[in-house]
């Protein structure tokens, strides 16, 4: 089958999921046509995923949340007045979306988060059948426990979900353990999608933090204990577009830009692992058996931060406190059913896609009876 990609391109983790299922695809015998990434002008694509993408890559832009002027949580107000003012340039987005799915010839398109996606569902009603894929799908299952927030930000929250998934044949719930579909929603749960690179490294024990900020004005609190803490190697990445690849403040302190290999290399081999949150590199962390500290940048953090901590991943906090991750890695213990629940992905994963294309084919054919 022909697969086209639609990936919403903030942060990491909807990239290297696309990664992944690419390879996945590949492996068995089909083809991903077309890779479609919204972006805005606040990030650009990593690296990583230029180099380690097969399939031809097109970008259109795409509604982006804001962060606070400290550069730390989204500000709500803020991206909310910025994605209205640029409603022209999302719906020439959703004409390109509409047009690349028509061209690429694609018999399924797989969509990674992305909003437009969902909304060119909505006005145009492709005949491509569309598989959403994101840990952000088990926010509408029933039986997944929210943590304790302001109700406004979970309603917007979900329905944000909703919106990208319209016309949806199935919703892919990536999550950390396992949990019975919902049918009537179109829900399955499945296992996160993690790259191979992360399945076949090493984890061994290290001495120094590692550390993922999604926004850089969380570095202010990773420099504060650093000056009361100098004696503790600290490595850090960031998506800061202003900064050279390694920014080395001191001996013990270096920011790097992100890059996927760094990345998972620093990963492997540290005592620890502070994050905002985002669920792939969470699931990395968990995988390579690495105590987390969380400390989400949004209410989608909020969420995937809480539910990591039922799954007895780490702890979660409101600021960059490293003692507490420190005391947490004494007598953390690794989540080893864990290991086994996400090695089931590709099977999984495959059967269930193959599966909406087949249905979509026989009810064509029974159409032209």
């Amino acid at each position: 089958m022909k697969v086209l990609f639609i990936i919403q391109g903030e942060g990491r983790g909807h990239l290297t999921q696309a990664l992944t299922l690419e390879s996945m695809l590949r492996r068995h015998g089909h083809d991903v046509v077309e890779v479609l990434v919204g972006q805005s002008n606040s990030r650009r694509l990593p690296g990583f995923f230029n180099r380690s993408i097969q399939a031809p890559v097109k970008r259109f832009f795409s509604p982006n949340f804001l962060p606070t002027p400290a550069n730390r949580r989204v500000c709500l107000l803020r991206s909310v007045g910025y994605n209205m003012l640029h409603l022209p340039t999302y719906v020439r987005s959703m004409c390109f979306i509409r047009d690349r799915i028509r061209e690429s010839q694609a018999d399924l398109v797989i969509n990674f988060y992305e909003l437009l996606t969902g909304l060119a569902y909505l006005f145009f009603r492709p005949s491509v059948p569309q598989v959403c894929v994101g840990h952000q799908y088990l926010f509408l299952h029933p039986d997944f426990q929210f943590p304790h927030k302001e109700g406004v930000g979970l309603f917007f929250l979900r329905l944000f979900t909703r919106l990208t998934s319209i016309g949806a044949k199935e919703r892919l719930a990536l999550s950390f353990y396992e949990m019975p579909d919902e049918e009537a929603l179109h829900i399955r749960v499945v296992p996160p999608l993690l790259r191979r690179e992360v399945l076949t490294y090493e984890s061994r024990p290290g001495t120094y933090l590692h550390g993922y900020l999604l926004n850089a004005g969380f570095s202010e609190d990773v420099k504060r204990w650093h000056r009361k803490h100098p004696e503790v190697p600290l490595h850090f990445f960031w998506d800061k577009p202003d900064e050279e690849d390694e920014h080395v403040l001191d001996e013990t302190l270096t920011f790097h830009q992100i890059d996927d290999r760094t990345f998972l290399r620093s990963m492997a081999g540290c005592l620890a692992y502070a994050t905002t949150a985002g669920f792939e590199s969470v699931c990395e962390a968990m995988y390579l058996g690495k105590p987390l500290l969380m400390v989400p940048a949004h209410i989608e953090q909020d969420c995937n931060a809480y539910d990591a901590q039922r799954a007895g991943a780490g702890i979660v906090s409101d600021a960059f406190d490293l003692d507490r991750l420190i005391e947490f890695s004494r007598q953390y213990t690794p989540q080893v059913a864990f290991r086994y629940w996400v090695r089931s992905a590709e099977h999984r994963v495959l059967e269930l896609l193959e599966g909406v294309v087949d249905v979509a084919y026989c009810n064509i054919f029974e159409t032209s009876l």
